[in-house]
């Protein structure tokens, strides 16, 4: 149970937590670009560093899925 007082992250919930957190990131960045239609420039600086940010988490958390039950 994860309220319990010995419980672990393991490296698999860890890893969807980072792969669900990176996607809908990456998500709502391009979001936030579609619905403001009225403003010109398309992505920035500070965008494309978070859409980089986004995909890191999501290649981190890919990578310690596989690592099953380990604690995190």
């Amino acid at each position: 149970m994860i309220f319990s007082k010995c419980y672990t992250f393991t490296k698999r919930t860890l890893g969807v937590l980072l792969t669900v957190g990176g996607l809908l990131g990456f998500a709502a960045i391009f979001a936030v670009d579609i619905i403001d239609i009225g403003r010109e420039g398309g992505i920035g600086p500070a965008q494309r560093i978070a859409l980089g940010v986004c995909v890191a988490l999501t290649l981190i958390g890919l990578s310690l899925i596989p690592l099953g039950k380990a604690q995190a």
